[in-house]
């Protein structure tokens, strides 16, 4: 005889609050690791565009090795690995910290080498012909273009990277994965907290896309 699944929801009263914790972590490291990202991703980029082979060969390395190797393999190195280098515990935030902004890091070196190289090479000649030197060109010139050109694309990494933040959980960082695994555990409602926490990343996913739609149209209005 089949017996009919009884949906329980009454946990929301006792730890609802542990949801609004897992969105401000999740966001938080988030939005740190993505803006970290584009700092590495930059300079990572200048490498892989520069006229020296061994630059060149350092940014491609880090851009394969990153790019193919699993983010929770990465995870798992730099919270166990790291410390016995460093000879100290780094810390779970810390360790979730560097992973994601690593791991960022090497998707947004391509995506800000894609923008570079989008931009007209006649800017960097004209830049060049006025006196300017190649790195103040770069800085002044090509970088802003560069940058605009790829703020959709950057905004795409961050969804990206609050979707995939949820592997953090196994460290015990206590974002929004972690926080529904917990309520699980202290109620013994297997399904419920998980459909919640599911709905969750959805109405955070699907309300930063359409806020980086609006500006993006905003964007192309303005040019």
């Amino acid at each position: 005889m089949e017996l009919a699944y009884h949906w329980d929801f009454s946990f929301l009263n006792d730890y609802g609050s542990y949801y609004w914790i897992g969105i401000k972590k999740t966001l938080e490291v988030s939005l740190l690791a993505v803006l970290s990202g584009l700092v590495l991703g930059t300079l990572v980029s200048l490498l892989r565009l520069s006229g020296l082979w061994l630059l060149r060969f350092i940014g491609t390395v880090y851009v394969e090795i990153i790019r193919g190797t699993p983010l929770l393999v990465q995870l798992f190195l730099f919270y166990y690995g790291l410390p016995i280098f460093l000879g100290f515990d780094i810390g779970i935030f810390t360790a979730a910290y560097l992973t994601l902004t690593v791991n960022s890091g090497a998707y947004i070196a391509e995506i800000m080498r894609a923008g570079i190289q989008a931009v007209d090479k006649g800017q960097m000649e004209a830049a060049r012909s006025l006196g300017m030197s190649k790195g103040l060109a770069m800085r002044q010139i090509i970088l802003p273009q560069a940058f605009k050109n790829v703020l959709p694309a950057l905004g795409n990494e961050f969804v990206v990277v609050v979707k995939e933040s949820s592997v953090l959980s196994v460290i015990g960082y206590a974002e929004l994965t972690y926080q529904a695994n917990a309520i699980r555990g202290a109620t013994y409602i297997s399904i419920e907290p998980m459909l919640v926490s599911a709905l969750i990343y959805f109405v955070l996913i699907f309300t930063l896309s359409k806020l980086l739609g609006i500006g993006e149209r905003r964007l192309k209005t303005s040019d």
